[in-house]
């Protein structure tokens, strides 16, 4: 053996393979460059890469064989030597050759799932020398997408899916098996003075084949109409028919003033960053431009449309400091005269479908409007996202779940779309189902903190487990911080809620949304759970006009206007008014009837007031029936018997025991020991 490795010296075997091996290199760096270049199949070059393993085996053999002293004699050890070597490169060859083409492998489900007519349109390049036209840019791929929306044939995703992308990804084929699209539409806007550049490809996905491209300079006085041609093109290349309405939607332009169009274009670029972070500053920001582009062209239907829409909602967010009426009322007032104005216009049936849901609380109405969008717009991700939201309040739970999931292929990477999955499931007290959507809806958008604190709440409410709930969550945004004031409620850690409760910003915002009420009735409830009675019943003096003042500014019907009764009832018992407390309870009761998403909670938090007004019949009644009532799970659930301190006033009443033996006999494993054990 010492003989076989001291020819292998001789014949120079080493410096054979490393040459070998260097050379291989640098030629399939160089063949890779060209194949990019010409678009060559993955398979010639994984053809010249298995070529040249088998090649490295062969310069093994004939270097053996002509080393520097020539042909030798071989020994039977060199043989078997000889012999493993080619074995492990014919081993090799077999394992990394691509399959026989006489039985080839089955598609992956994802790839034989995707149409070939779909497409998402990627965020644009903005090349204009000024960034502050980012608001242009981003309106020009919105105007084209909602075009590209109104061709039936299409598979269009929608804009918040495509929004984690770059404007020219490397990987397209990887984008596109992420958003389920057989092609892209990439772009770029250059606008600098007066002049517009608009650039445009459509790409193939799977080869990365330009289907189509097109250049369109114009200026801003002409601009706006280039999203319909883009998309007639698209269409073209796609083979995609167009319907007649499509047709004449694609041809019709925003308004007849350029100056009308780009105010538009900067509201919705307001409203778009509104409806991504639930931020009622968005939204006020967006609204007086809708006006001003309103008030220049006044049969500029979309934005009177997409005003009535964003008015709806942040009414439906408590105003950040508007008056909510005034808001509710304007954006009723808009989607009716949209609707005149433009009838076959899907965005019109959309802003009366929200206010008919968010202003009036009529959801047959609402469901209606919507379904009429859809109608006019099958691909409309946002009609059939909120027909899911009013079937789930009507308790169609199930076919809200449908109408999200149907959303979802169109919108397969939103966030938001996600947690309202989640949320969904939680009302059905299908936790872990829920938490799988949740954990999606944060890893598409770690920033997204709605997922985190429902995440957090399903912790709670499925296991009664308080430190993990406070674990997950962590975090400075104000939803966390009085998520956490109330889980250290739970444990009944009263100075230290009240610490972080006096550290949060009073704003309307920060408290109203959170369904709390003011501060100040926060901070009246947690003095009075802990003992203090004088300072609270002041606390709560001084919140009870503020409450019923805004109880008698709200108008409509809906769980906005129970959750103020609820809040007017807890302050008049905490100033002793037991009478007028009972009335507030009757009326909120009475808002809540016949919904089933949020409707069951509050009926939890109306039998809490019972509980602490005496009332245990009541109560347990109300308690009963909220419990069994599907659409609860989103805030409550059995667990929360054993450790919420709501029910400390009637925790010992028969009554109460035999709900709880009914609904949660077995203590929660994880519940804090100690208050399950005071309490229970």
């Amino acid at each position: 053996m010492a003989d076989f490795w001291e020819r292998l010296k001789q014949r120079k075997l080493v410096q054979w393979s490393i040459a070998y091996v260097a050379g291989a290199f640098a030629l399939l760096q160089g063949t890779d460059i060209v194949a990019q270049q010409f678009g060559w199949p993955e398979s010639l070059q994984r053809g010249l890469t298995l070529a040249l393993v088998l090649g490295f085996f062969v310069t093994l053999v004939l270097a053996w064989y002509h080393g520097e002293r020539g042909i030798q004699k071989v020994s039977g050890t060199e043989l078997l030597v000889l012999a493993l070597v080619l074995a492990v490169g014919g081993g090799m060859l077999w394992r990394f050759s691509p399959p026989s083409t006489a039985a080839p492998a089955a598609p992956t489900p994802q790839a034989t799932s995707i149409p070939g007519k779909s497409i998402a349109v990627l965020p644009f390049e903005n090349l204009s020398a000024d960034k502050d036209n980012e608001y242009f840019v981003a309106g020009m791929q919105d105007l084209i997408l909602t075009k590209l929306a109104d061709i039936g044939e299409l598979k269009v995703i929608s804009r918040t899916s495509t929004l984690k992308y770059r404007s020219r990804p490397e990987n397209l084929k990887q984008v596109g098996a992420e958003l389920g699209v057989a092609s892209v539409l990439e772009g770029s806007v250059q606008r600098q003075g007066n002049a517009v550049l608009v650039n445009v490809q459509l790409i193939d996905t799977a080869t990365d084949a330009h289907l189509w491209a097109e250049s369109y300079q114009r200026t801003l006085d002409n601009v706006f109409g280039v999203e319909g041609e883009v998309a007639g093109k698209v269409a073209d290349a796609l083979k995609a028919r167009l319907s007649p309405a499509a047709a004449s939607r694609l041809a019709t332009s925003l308004s007849n003033d350029p100056v009308a169009d780009d105010l538009y274009l900067r509201a919705e670029y307001f409203t778009a960053r509104g409806d991504t972070d639930f931020d009622n500053a968005q939204y006020k920001q967006a609204i007086p431009l809708y006006r001003e582009a309103i008030a220049r062209a006044p049969q500029f239907a979309l934005a009177l449309a997409r005003l009535s829409y964003t008015e709806s909602v942040l009414a439906w967010f408590r105003g950040g400091g508007e008056d909510v009426d005034k808001l509710q009322a304007d954006a009723s007032r808009d989607a009716e005269r949209v609707l005149a104005l433009a009838p076959d216009l899907p965005e019109a049936h959309i802003a009366m479908g929200f206010s008919n849901y968010y202003g009036e609380g009529d959801y047959a109405a609402a469901l209606e409007n919507f379904q009429a969008a859809l109608k006019l717009r099958p691909n409309d991700d946002k009609a059939l996202t909120a027909k899911g939201y009013v079937l789930r309040r009507q308790g169609h739970f199930d076919a809200a779940l449908d109408a999200f999931a149907e959303a979802q292929t169109r919108d397969s990477r939103n966030s938001a779309l996600a947690l309202t999955q989640g949320e969904t499931l939680m009302m059905l007290m299908r936790y872990p189902e829920a938490e799988t959507a949740l954990q999606r809806a944060l890893a598409l958008d770690p920033a997204n903190v709605q997922a985190r604190y429902r995440l957090s709440c399903v912790s709670l409410l499925s296991r009664g487990d308080v430190p993990a709930a406070l674990a997950m969550a962590r975090g400075d945004e104000p939803i966390l911080r009085l998520w956490r004031v109330g889980l250290l409620t739970y444990q009944r850690r009263y100075a230290e809620a009240l610490a972080l409760l006096d550290a949060i910003p009073d704003t309307p915002d920060n408290f109203y949304r959170s369904g709390g009420g003011q501060k100040v009735l926060m901070q009246a409830e947690l003095h009075r759970l802990s003992g203090d009675a004088g300072r609270a019943r002041a606390l709560y003096a001084e919140a009870l006009p503020v409450e019923r003042a805004r109880v008698h500014a709200l108008s409509g019907a809906g769980v906005k206007v129970a959750e103020q009764w609820i809040f007017v009832a807890r302050a008049e018992l905490g100033v002793g008014d037991v009478d007028e407390a009972l009335k507030a309870l009757a009326k909120a009761q009475s808002f809540v009837e016949h919904d089933y998403a949020d409707g069951p909670s509050w009926l939890v938090t109306i039998a809490t007031e019972y509980a602490r007004a005496g009332r245990t019949d009541s109560a347990v009644s109300l308690l009963a029936r909220a419990l069994a009532t599907p659409g609860v799970g989103t805030n409550y659930s059995p667990a929360m018997l054993w450790i919420d301190p709501a029910w400390d006033p009637i925790r010992g009443d028969p009554r109460f025991q035999a709900l709880l033996r009914e609904y949660a006999k077995s203590k929660p494993a994880a519940a804090n020991a100690d208050v399950v054990n005071a309490h229970g």
